[in-house]
């Protein structure tokens, strides 16, 4: 982060593909210096930000803009709304009038003010009273600031920004209301004996069956898995419904990081009732690639994932049926799961560790699973929000 400069701020929104571009290149100017940066594929950020290419756009419409000093563009941010987040009951956090900004990079405080001024005023003009950000575009993406753990590198889809933005954005009048939590956990040795005693009353218990995902069903399996989401998270504070395309979307995307072995659906009675995705964590190997994949390393990465070997797995998706909820029955499927995961995770990928995450920090269920294996809390990330008056 370079220091203050001369020259006023001018705020300018986003109009064509060199804007576009600028706003992709300006995240790799500003962060190439942290070391816990990791560079996302810019042919991803692409396609975030595109409607047509991203099924978000179905429903939401977004702004982005840049600021510029001096000819310079020395931060960005997006501002949008979505219909479908509109339309959930306001005590969950998002609701009737509750407009988001993200995306947020800048050289310093000022830069940062008056990037969400522009944010807020065109938030404002939809006709919006609350802005809550920073959602990198929905709450399924990359949500939350980073308040703590700036030292580990984040695994596969998770976020990372400069420690500096906290103070910048709540200097603006911005006030926490959330945090999401990311668990680190050593799973090479296994689990306390009490996870282990849960998991084996599992394994004898007739009614349940704990199954791999069936590649070769991809869809159906992704439809399956995503629908029960939509079920066990649909009482969580910031859900939004995925919709079918975004499904179809979140699959493809998804697709060449499943691995059968990794993911896991829990049923009982023969109907499925939960389910874990787990991914290996990509970014052991983008740290490397600067955002592309040109010239050879779409072939390192075609290597990798034939058979990856990750000393880290990432839990992005884990939830039980609404119904089950709260119940003994919903944690041990969740143990379940958990270790038959991490058996095979350790035996074929040599994997020491796993992230968990996010968890809400109010989800209980979740909370108490982290604690019962021993994982400890490494990253934390904030929502914040303000009235718009």
């Amino acid at each position: 982060m370079s220091g203050h400069s001369d020259g006023p701020i001018t705020i300018h929104p986003v109009k064509d593909k060199n804007d576009r571009r600028e706003f992709v290149e300006l995240a790799f100017r500003l962060n190439r210096g942290d070391p816990a940066w990791v560079p996302p594929l810019k042919g991803e950020v692409y396609n975030l930000l595109t409607p047509g290419k991203n099924p978000w756009f179905e429903h939401g419409k977004a702004q982005l803009f840049l600021a510029r000093r001096n000819g310079r563009t020395v931060g960005r941010i997006s501002a949008h709304i979505d219909e479908l987040a509109l339309a959930q009951p306001a005590e969950q956090g998002m609701g009737p009038g509750t407009g988001n900004w993200g995306l947020l990079e800048a050289e310093d405080a000022e830069t940062t003010r008056a990037l969400l001024v522009a944010a807020e005023d065109w938030l404002r003009n939809q006709g919006m009273h609350r802005a809550l950000g920073p959602l990198s575009i929905s709450i399924w993406d990359e949500p939350g600031l980073l308040i703590e753990g700036f030292d580990n590198r984040p695994t596969v889809m998770m976020g990372h920004n400069s420690p500096l933005y906290r103070g910048w954005i709540e200097d603006s009048g911005y006030r926490p209301i959330k945090q999401l939590l990311n668990y680190d956990v050593h799973v090479a040795d296994g689990f306390p004996p009490l996870v282990d005693r849960i998991v084996a009353a599992g394994e004898k218990n007739a009614r349940i069956r704990i199954r791999k995902v069936d590649k070769s069903r991809f869809d159906a399996e992704a439809k399956l898995i995503m629908g029960l989401l939509n079920d066990a998270w649909s009482d969580n504070w910031g859900f939004v419904p995925l919709t079918d395309s975004e499904i179809a979307f979140v699959g493809k995307k998804l697709k060449t990081l499943v691995f059968e072995d990794l993911i896991r659906v829990a049923e009982v009675d023969g109907e499925p009732v939960a389910f874990m995705i787990v991914l290996p964590n990509i970014n052991e190997l983008l740290i490397d690639m600067d955002g592309s994949l040109l010239p050879f390393n779409w072939a390192r990465l075609l290597w990798w994932l034939r058979k990856p070997k990750s000393r880290t797995l990432r839990v992005p998706l884990m939830g039980v049926a609404k119904k089950l909820q709260n119940s003994r029955m919903a944690s041990t499927l969740a143990f379940m799961m958990i270790e038959f995961i991490r058996r095979d995770a350790v035996r074929d990928y040599g994997t020491e560790r796993g992230d968990i995450g996010w968890v809400l920090d109010d989800n209980q269920g979740m909370n108490a699973v982290a604690e019962a294996i021993d994982a400890k809390i490494n990253r934390v990330y904030q929502i914040y929000d303000k009235p718009l008056n």
